[in-house]
């Protein structure tokens, strides 16, 4: 058989054969993927580069259509859109590597993920923990808020969409990636729009009868992944809650433990009429973001025409709203009160009032990323963890005189007699760099014990890869 010879499977679509090459043997076709309404994709190797990637190609009822060529060169134009949303190498994205003709033929060559499905997982694990869940759900929420910026839709936000990569090696490593975005449910003739979503369940009414799009769709889509990630099961059809009067069953209802909160948040995602939905993604995280159990706290803010994303997650349920509210208006005092009491209260230390040893070195790492981020963004890089900490690092990032005398001076924090106590620390943006905020405070550590608190701090801030 030659290199262009084709298979043709029963439905009429268009298949290249497991380990032909193609292209003048650039690509090797490993399998068949999967496909819907307008395109197909392959398993393929980049025979050159010895880097395996997914090939997505038009199917052969397609090219039948009289309305062909339109849909071409919306599909090119769809490739350039998702080009630009994942120019940034945004880790929660699929990224593009080409996009080109040979013949009439096009193709789009994308990477290659390495794992399981949500719907693969779910279907070998069962229902996720709640806040696996979540934790899978805001990355592909923080993910379509930048597609969305960007003035894509993706449509399809199914769980056979997203994409599950675990290490092995590291515990709840599980990073979810979204792929096969709107180019095909976007691209889809009227014709073929019915099976252009890899499962109609997931997908609002408005979307599969009337071909309405808009942000509200990939609210329902990404809300019913999550009802499916929770519960195990697949939500009802919105085509048979709206012309059937059937009824969505409350996820609580049969996940009597899920929070309040993540209950509600699904609930108004999945609303039938998309005028009852929130209506953008950042609104959706928003109601997800404050779960009873505490453990995820997310804002996102919409700002003229760009959207800031900030996340102020907690591995042990400390709500930082109040820190950042605090730094925001510039009350640098008190926003070094509320770092301290946060902490402590992290690190359950609260009794004791202060850091040791063995607190410093089980930190969570979510926790000192978050009140890191908060500072450094409202100073404007000015204070904050990983500022103090780079700073150490070149004074020498050891454990001796000379490092503690130069990065006490670099940082204002001592004088020509020692140790500034708390009372004497600058509390403004005149402060000199990584002044603040104030780790350990004199009236409590003795001089030496607080530079090697601070180096162990240090060493920890390290090891969280901050």
């Amino acid at each position: 058989m030659s290199q262009s010879t084709l298979a043709i499977n029963k439905s009429g679509r268009m298949f290249w054969q497991d380990g032909q090459l193609i292209y003048n043997g650039k690509y090797k076709i490993e399998k068949y993927l999967g496909g819907g309404g307008f395109a197909l994709t392959y398993q393929a190797m980049h025979t050159k580069l010895n880097r395996r990637v997914v090939i997505k190609t038009p199917n052969i009822s397609v090219q039948r259509d009289p309305d062909y060529p339109k849909y071409v060169e919306r599909f090119k134009k769809e490739a350039q859109m998702l080009a630009m949303c994942c120019t940034d190498s945004h880790p929660h994205i699929v990224q593009v590597f080409d996009f080109f003709e040979k013949d009439g033929r096009y193709c789009l060559e994308m990477q290659y993920i390495t794992g399981e499905s949500l719907w693969e997982y779910v279907q070998r694990q069962g229902k996720l923990p709640e806040t696996e869940a979540i934790k899978y759900i805001r990355q592909m929420g923080l993910a379509l808020v930048d597609v969305h910026k960007k003035g894509v839709l993706h449509l399809d936000v199914t769980p056979s969409n997203i994409m599950l990569n675990f290490n092995s090696g590291i515990p709840n490593s599980g990073k979810a990636v979204l792929i096969d975005f709107g180019i095909a449910s976007d691209m889809s003739p009227p014709s073929t729009l019915s099976r252009s979503f890899g499962n109609r369940v997931f997908a609002p009414y408005e979307l599969t009868r009337k071909g309405i799009r808009h942000s509200t769709v990939d609210v329902y889509c990404l809300a019913g992944s999550l009802y499916y990630a929770i519960t195990g099961q697949c939500p009802t059809n919105s085509f048979d809650r709206k012309y059937d009067q059937e009824e969505l069953v409350p996820p609580k209802q049969l996940v009597p433990s899920l929070s309040d909160a993540v209950n509600e948040a699904i609930l108004q995602g999945m609303a039938l009429e998309a005028k009852d939905r929130p209506q953008t993604m950042e609104e959706w995280l928003n109601l997800l973001s404050f779960s009873q159990q505490g453990r995820y706290f997310v804002e996102i803010k919409s700002i003229e025409v760009s959207i800031e994303v900030l996340i102020l997650a907690s591995d042990v349920g400390v709500n930082y709203q109040n820190l950042e509210n605090l730094l925001k208006a510039g009350q640098w005092k008190a926003a070094d009160e509320e770092t301290t009491r946060v902490m402590l209260k992290a690190a359950k230390r609260e009794q004791q009032g202060w850091l040791d040893e063995k607190s410093i070195e089980k930190f969570p790492c979510t926790d000192l990323r978050t009140i890191d981020q908060l500072w450094v963004k409202y100073s404007n890089g000015h204070f904050g963890f990983s500022v103090q900490k780079r700073i150490w690092l070149e004074c020498g990032g050891k454990v001796d005189y000379e490092t503690e005398r130069l990065l006490g001076d670099r940082v204002g924090w001592c004088k020509e007699d020692g140790w500034l106590p708390l009372d004497k620390y600058n509390f403004s943006l005149a402060a000199p760099r990584g002044h603040l905020p104030s780790i350990f405070d004199i009236r409590i550590y003795s001089t030496g014990l607080r530079f090697i608190m601070l180096c162990l701090f240090f060493y920890h801030l390290q090891t969280c890869k901050l």
